[in-house]
């Protein structure tokens, strides 16, 4: 990587963009016109600004992330503690944030950093707030809003106009229905659906395309439905997981409710 506060000599910017002092260009990358660089921010190799992209505060950009228009990437939080403390926003390689999504740097109090993945994909109007944690290979659709402290893992799936509600952890592989408000965590691989937001199921789809083995998804059924309808309290159902099942997903499940929360479950529908 070039120094602090240089521009790599195979880098191209438009003569209407603004790279202030300090902002580090990298190779390859793309700068289009009447993007606005800020002077502590980073552009890793390949980078792209399509056109009127704001990048700013203590940002780095992965390689070969392409930023579309009208994005902010790395304001201010929206948070009416921020005193204008030193916080970060690091964004993942090879990850696509489309027209007017926002994504803000952490505050003190959460820690100090927002953190999007790698292989992301940030639709239209998304927003990802301070302090939250995006695995990768996640999918934020259309005006999805992630609110501030929020865990969301790897191959996640967030439908289209749904929120999540701060502190909330959405665990791997889960997927979460258009319109959907989301205000408990989420066990891995789960299927949340309606409009408060209801565990109804795995993502069986999900698994499937990520090349799950046949009994793989027979134990994890099994084991949501022990979740479901087994007897004792939702955390007591999951202890007993660890007694009935090997599978490394049926673990991570476990692990995931004995985890710390700052949340309770969204817990799975019992018999109908």
């Amino acid at each position: 990587m070039t120094a602090r506060g240089s521009r790599h000599g195979t880098a191209i910017v438009h003569p209407t963009a603004v790279i202030e002092e300090g902002a580090v260009i990298g190779p390859d990358c793309f700068i289009g016109p009447y993007c606005i660089v800020g002077p502590e921010v980073t552009l890793h190799r390949g980078v792209t600004l399509k056109a009127h992209v704001v990048v700013t505060g203590w940002t780095e950009i992965g390689e070969e992330t392409t930023i579309w228009q009208f994005a902010s990437v790395g304001d201010v939080p929206q948070d009416l503690k921020f005193r204008g403390e030193r916080t970060r926003l690091i964004v993942g390689a090879r990850v696509r944030i489309r027209e007017g999504a926002t994504l803000n740097t952490g505050t003190e109090g959460g820690g100090g950093v927002t953190r999007v993945g790698d292989d992301c994909l940030i639709m239209t109007g998304a927003h990802v707030g301070h302090d939250s944690h995006i695995g990768d290979r996640v999918i934020l659709v259309n005006n999805v809003a992630i609110a501030g402290h929020c865990h969301i893992g790897d191959d996640v799936i967030v439908g289209g106009l749904s929120g999540v509600h701060q502190w909330v952890r959405i665990g791997r592989g889960a997927i979460i229905g258009a319109l959907t408000m989301v205000a408990n965590d989420v066990i891995p691989y789960g299927l949340v659906q309606a409009p408060r937001g209801e565990l109804d199921g795995l993502n069986l789809v999900g698994l499937k395309r990520r090349g799950a083995s046949r009994a793989e998804i027979t134990e994890l059924r099994a084991a949501y439905q022990m979740l479901a309808q087994g007897e004792g309290t939702f955390l007591q159902r999951a202890a007993r997981l660890g007694e009935d099942f090997e599978s490394p997903q049926v673990r991570e499940i476990l692990d995931f409710i004995l985890g710390e929360s700052d949340r309770s479950f969204l817990t799975p529908k019992g018999p109908r």
